[in-house]
């Protein structure tokens, strides 16, 4: 067992981490920003280290400075949580030549990973579904158009390095190809530095599944079944629910089976997370995260395991000592990601807390690292809160949002609890008839 734990990130998460090492007996190092000196997560660990001013690449993203904090408090190993380093292959490299374990897969799984176009190449040579498309990055129009042609319009243009939608094009006709392609590429390399890009065939009105995996680097490699992440808004997840109330019990086994029998083939090591569009009845591979998600709670809710603590384990040797059959998926469980933003505009809302008060009750979990008076600086992502909720039956679930949401009080910041209010009245929302564009459709009616 580790005796010390770095958490290399901030926020929920940084806490998150925080209580599962806590329940394992592990000693923990918290790093923070100067902003972030009276973070919850900074308050409650056994030791902590300020590693640079509020920007996050002088800090949070600041790689000798975690690795020297690491060192000089005598961590054995750093959980980097999700965001920030989390998918960073050099860093786990890093950490690894100065004798100190990353909490996540190889270097190599999460650099084949990053990259869309390798990564599409291998999950597809390991049986995974993906989306038609070019083999490749694109460049010359002429094979571009010929592979529009063969494929048929609407085309997606997608950057092949990063995410969270920038670098994405659509180009609904040969007339549009050419913009397309000229703003996807500045997009991408004005994001991420790589201006490479490939084709993929658009699909009109997919749900996002996402398969939840456990594995630990020998071959041995489970899954958690899956997560319906289709509510977004701009290619940022809202709301996501487990199981999907859009698959059956064949369909889950299926995908669920192709998934843990590629990440045994690979090796793959830690918890990862394979995505997916859905439409049709057919699953096509979009991308694989590997890290902890966001909405890993509506996973631990659904199956009692807790992903964290089995991360930490198979990051220190341990052979994963459950198999699929004893994996049970029990119930249903919905996360609202609550931010800091205002419900209408969207607009991000730093500020002091002046109250909080979270709801309770049976089958109701908070994952939060904020308190009265804590003060949300403008520096980081907007999220300051997950609410997850756990039912018998999705009906039930629903009720036991709605009842929660209304025992939700944050006071002196905007929040985007009245917009998962909002979303409660809707039929499609309480029925699960709803795609990757039904939020931004809904929007856009308001």
């Amino acid at each position: 067992m580790f005796d010390k734990v770095l958490i290399a990130n901030r926020g929920e998460i940084a806490l998150r981490v925080l209580r599962a090492c806590r329940e394992l007996g592990i000693s923990t190092v918290a790093v923070h920003s100067t902003a972030d000196a009276n973070a919850m997560h900074v308050r409650l660990a056994d030791e902590s280290v300020c590693i640079g001013p509020p920007p996050a690449t002088q800090s949070y993203l600041d790689i000798p400075a975690i690795v020297s904090a690491a060192e000089i408090t005598g961590a054995d190993a750093v959980h980097p949580g999700y965001g920030f380093l989390s998918e960073n292959a050099r860093f786990a490299d890093i950490l690894d030549e100065h004798g100190i374990t990353f909490i996540g897969p190889s270097a190599d799984h999460i650099r084949a990973m990053g990259d869309k176009i390798v990564a599409k190449q291998t999950v597809e040579d390991l049986g995974i579904p993906v989306v038609p498309g070019s083999p490749g990055a694109v460049t010359d129009m002429n094979e571009i158009t010929a592979l529009a042609d063969d494929m048929g319009y609407p085309v997606l243009i997608k950057a092949a390095s990063g995410g969270g939608g920038r670098g994405m094009k659509v180009a609904g006709s040969p007339d549009e190809l050419e913009t397309a392609i000229h703003s996807a590429k500045s997009e991408a390399k004005s994001a991420f530095g790589d201006d490479a890009v490939y084709l993929e065939k658009y699909l009109a009105n997919p749900r996002h599944i996402e398969i939840q995996v456990l594995a630990d680097g020998r071959g041995n490699a489970i899954h958690l079944g899956e997560r319906d992440c289709s509510l977004q808004r701009r290619h940022q997840k809202v709301w996501e629910e487990a199981l999907s109330p859009a698959l059956n019990a064949e369909e889950r086994t299926r995908i669920g089976e192709i998934v843990s029998t590629a990440m045994s083939k690979m090796k793959y090591k830690g918890v990862g997370t394979v995505e997916f569009l859905y439409e049709n009845g057919e699953f096509y591979f979009i991308e694989m995260n590997t890290r902890l998600q966001v909405e890993h709670p509506v996973t631990e809710m659904i199956t009692g395991l807790d992903l964290v603590q089995e991360q930490i384990r198979i990051a220190q040797g341990a052979p994963l000592n459950l198999t699929q059959d004893d994996i049970t998926l029990s119930g249903h469980a919905i996360e609202c990601r609550i931010n800091a933003e205002n419900p209408e505009t969207f607009t991000p809302s730093p500020g002091t807390i002046e109250a909080v008060h979270v709801p309770g009750g049976l089958g109701v979990r908070v994952d939060s690292a904020i308190y009265a008076g804590y003060n949300v600086p403008p520096y980081y992502d907007s999220l300051i809160g997950k609410l997850i909720v756990f039912g018998k039956t999705r009906n039930e679930c629903l009720m036991r949002l709605r009842r929660s949401l209304g025992e939700y009080v944050i006071e002196g910041v905007d929040t985007t609890i009245p917009l998962f209010q909002r979303l409660l009245q809707e039929t499609d929302i309480m029925d699960g008839r709803y795609n990757i564009r039904w939020l931004e459709d809904y929007l856009a009616k308001q």
